[in-house]
């Protein structure tokens, strides 16, 4: 894809789950001792990134990674995200409350879109907000690289939107893990450092 005929104002920097549950030193990760540095960095990298996209025209959307609540409060949690998280409990990435809020450091974003799965397009708004918007080209960033980022990724270059992809600006639990996503996204979705789309967005 070439971002030669990019228009700002039909751009979003997609930021993918960094929320405070997922993020923040007091959120629910790091509660249950699932942190990681190369994530723990990326508000700091993403964040110039979003301010230079807002003072061109541009769009920040923020996908929030949800767990739904049923009776008495209690979340749906899939069986393998309880496997994979046993951590996880109650007012854990709840609508309205603080750990499902995107880290005040990458606030405001212009679009909100709750996601209860890998892809923020499955079963939610996204598709539908972006069209209104009048937004054709996404930039992806968050987490993690192989799992949310990936899905969404994905599901944006199957229904049209040109990609493109912060290489710093996402990241995974392990490096490698990180590295092979990228290389395989890169398929389909310009690569880019955070540094380098700053420049790009700032020259258009």
């Amino acid at each position: 894809m070439s971002l030669e005929n990019l228009d700002p104002s039909r751009t979003g920097l997609v930021i993918v789950d960094l929320q405070n549950d997922f993020v923040h030193p007091d959120g629910a990760y790091a509660r249950g001792g699932a942190t990681s540095d190369m994530i723990a960095a990326l508000p700091a990298r993403v964040k110039p990134v979003a301010d230079a996209l807002r003072a061109k025209g541009g769009w920040v959307i923020s996908t929030q990674f949800t767990l739904v609540p049923g009776k008495a409060g209690e979340p749906f949690i899939s069986p393998h995200l309880k496997e994979l998280r046993p951590f996880l409990r109650k007012n854990d990435f709840c609508p309205g409350q603080w750990g499902h809020q995107l880290l005040d450091d990458l606030q405001p974003a212009d679009l909100t879109v709750e996601k209860v799965a890998y892809s923020a397009f499955y079963m939610s708004r996204l598709e539908w907000v972006l069209k209104k918007a009048g937004i054709d080209t996404l930039i992806f960033s968050g987490i993690v690289t192989n799992g949310g980022v990936a899905s969404t990724l994905r599901d944006a270059h199957v229904r049209d939107f040109a990609t493109a992809i912060l290489t710093d600006g996402c990241g995974a639990f392990k490096q490698a893990t990180h590295d092979a996503a990228i290389a395989d996204l890169s398929t389909i979705a310009t690569p880019m450092t955070c540094a380098e789309a700053v420049a790009f967005i700032e020259a258009l």
